[in-house]
């Protein structure tokens, strides 16, 4: 078994010295699961242990070591909380996660505008970097009894009868697993040749993501301000140890034009240049602040909903559906969405002959319980990206700061999660 050792005292991996050992001993046997996850994120981490927590055998395949930083706005909203507590993690997010987030802002052009943020029952969103909190998620799947094979690599999925196989790869050592439930988290950024990943085209509309962490910046602790610029849109907000994070979404074709602009520097280097000129609200919290840290790149990003559902094959989190991020939702819906699919497959049992419409409950259950703020995100962000968007939304939010709240409760910000 491949696994991380953790570090006591602060959380951080060690060395898995066992991992090689014990990967070679078992590389030519299949080992069997009642559940194999693909990805450690927290849409397949809170699948993995809420079905742990109800006796099944469960084993994760993450293919990079913890901690990581990952592109991402790293705001949870309140909806989540009692999720946290379920899965374990409640009081480490609490003692860890920056300040609630009691308003929601608007920075473009020279208008800075902020409204109430809605409150859910279970109380107001914070945020928590995803190096922190993909590790302490971790951590409770491995508490729970999930096998943890990391950094591994999922490669080839076949499947057979009521079986399927899947191939993973570590150290330049494979072996097989099976198991009847295969559950993809991947997200939809993965490539390879799994059955469950997308497939990509180049668009110029194409949107790009982009994060940096700063140190000693001027942002309210409990504001978080949507930024709106020419070509993109992005936010801000107040996490652990005083890190602000701030994270934006770019055209691939506006982002071409701003490289060659400023003498085809890197593609950061451009956006973040872009997005100081365009809001005052940003050059402002920023004015004395530090990087901490490169920034980050990923994309790009693919909004929609697709199959819950394919090919024998579960998908939650990004992999099932997709939100742009202007509604600062994806971590909420990513671990939502593995407590909906962990439900259903519970409540069907283990048997194989379930499996087909548990699959079809939860697709039934995601799109009630995220489709809407998809397609709020949807026409927010189609605003935001259009000609003369940016100018149109400073229109409204200034005379109209409280439109702000309302979008707030459109994306999700109060709706509540089934069984909580």
């Amino acid at each position: 078994m491949a696994t991380v050792r953790w570090n006591a005292r602060d959380g951080g991996p060690q060395r898995p010295v066992y991992a090689r050992f014990c990967w070679r001993e078992h590389a030519r046997h299949e080992m069997m699961h009642d559940a194999i996850v693909i990805g450690a994120g927290p849409a397949g981490s809170s699948t993995a242990i809420a079905l742990a927590q109800h006796g099944w055998s469960v084993a994760m395949v993450e293919k990079v070591a913890f901690p990581r930083r990952k592109v991402c706005g790293e705001f949870m909203s309140g909806t989540s909380l009692a999720l946290l507590d379920q899965l374990g993690v409640g009081e480490s997010w609490r003692a860890e996660a920056g300040p609630e987030i009691r308003r929601v802002g608007f920075f473009s052009g020279d208008v800075s505008a902020q409204a109430r943020m809605p409150s859910a029952k279970t109380g107001l969103g914070r945020a928590l970097g995803r190096d922190r909190l993909d590790t302490i998620l971790l951590q409770a799947a491995e508490r729970a009894g999930v096998e943890i094979l990391q950094p591994c690599k999922a490669v080839a999925i076949r499947r057979r009868d009521d079986l399927q196989f899947l191939t993973v790869e570590s150290d330049q050592q494979q072996k097989l697993l099976s198991t009847p439930v295969i559950i993809a988290a991947h997200g939809s950024w993965e490539t390879g040749k799994l059955p469950s990943q997308l497939e990509r085209t180049s668009q110029p509309s194409d949107l790009f993501g982009f994060k940096a962490h700063f140190t000693g910046a001027a942002l309210a602790p409990d504001l978080m301000p949507l930024l709106v610029f020419p070509g993109g849109y992005g936010g801000m907000v107040t996490a652990d140890n005083g890190r602000v994070s701030i994270s934006c979404c770019i055209r691939r074709d506006v982002l071409s034009g701003l490289r060659r602009r400023f003498g085809n520097i890197a593609a950061a280097d451009a956006v973040s240049r872009h997005v100081l000129a365009s809001c005052r609200g940003v050059r402002t919290a920023l004015a004395g602040a530090e990087l901490d840290g490169p920034w980050l790149a990923a994309g790009p990003i693919h909004p929609g909903i697709r199959a819950g559902y394919d090919q024998g094959i579960f998908r939650v989190g990004n992999i099932a559906g997709e939100s742009h991020p202007v509604i600062a939702e994806g971590i909420s819906m990513a671990l939502q969405s593995g407590w909906l699919l962990a439900r259903e497959l519970i409540a069907s049992g283990k048997g194989h002959e379930d499996r087909d419409a548990a699959g079809h409950r939860y697709e039934r259950e995601w799109r009630r319980q995220f489709s809407t703020r998809l397609r709020a995100a949807a026409l927010i962000a189609k605003i935001a990206l259009g000609p003369g968007g940016a100018s149109a939304m400073r229109a409204v939010i200034k005379n109209f700061p409280a439109a702000l709240t309302l979008g707030a409760r459109l994306s999700g910000k109060v709706q509540p999660v089934p069984g909580f």
